[in-house]
Parts: structure tokens; sequence; C-alpha cells
């Protein structure tokens, strides 16, 4: 999935009511790349947050369905998390990060981050 910009099914991941401190790093490299406080409920079945841990995700033009959507790679190994849209919080940064759960790993609040695997 992480390789291949796959998707697992809406409403599947565990991380969709994950709302404790911590961290979500790639599951690819294990680079951190979401602060779980800036986690909502879209509503759309996946997890998604307002915004990355700056400089943690980068973006790219996917064009895979038909029209440009705004994809978002981890910055460290490139693996694919997931797209961006702009229908987030308005309260905060109006983004909404829709990101695969299987491209992700939670690290709870005081436990360590594994090392890189690059």
């Amino acid at each position: 999935m992480l390789r291949r910009a796959g998707t697992e099914r809406p409403h599947t991941s565990p991380l969709n009511k994950q709302y404790a401190a911590g961290t979500l790093i790639c599951a690819a490299c294990n680079a951190p790349v979401y602060d779980n406080a800036h986690k909502f409920d879209s509503g759309t079945g996946w997890p998604s947050y307002d915004r990355a841990i700056e400089g943690q995700v980068e973006r790219d033009v996917d064009y895979k369905i038909g029209y440009a959507r705004t994809e978002l790679k981890c910055n460290t190994c490139g693996s694919h998390l997931g797209h961006e849209f702009n229908d987030g919080p308005s309260d905060t940064t109006g983004k909404r990060h829709c990101i695969n759960g299987v491209a992700l790993e939670f690290i709870p609040e005081g436990e360590a981050i594994p090392a890189l695997n690059k």
C-alpha cells in the first residue's frame, strides 16, 4: 500500500478511534509524520488530521482517478500516506489530511519512537 499508493476500505483502521496523546509514524520508515493532537473526526472513515508535523510530509499532484488531487507522502522515504483536501476544520487550518491507517503506526506519548528504518 505504501509504495503503490493504495488504500484500505473506509472504517477499517483502528486508528479511526485512536485519540490518545501520541505520535503517528510512517509504517515504512518510522519517521514521525503526525501529532495525534491534530486529529479530528472527519466522518470519512479514514484517520484525519488538520496538519502534519512540520517538514515531515511532502505534497505531490496525483491524477490517478482522473483529476488532480494533492497527494501526501512521507518526506523521509516517499511512501504514500493519503491526500489533502480543503474541507478540514475552519477553526484551525481548514485542511483535511485523509490518511491511510495502514500507512501509520501509533506511538503513545512517553514511549520512544523507533529508530528510522531507511
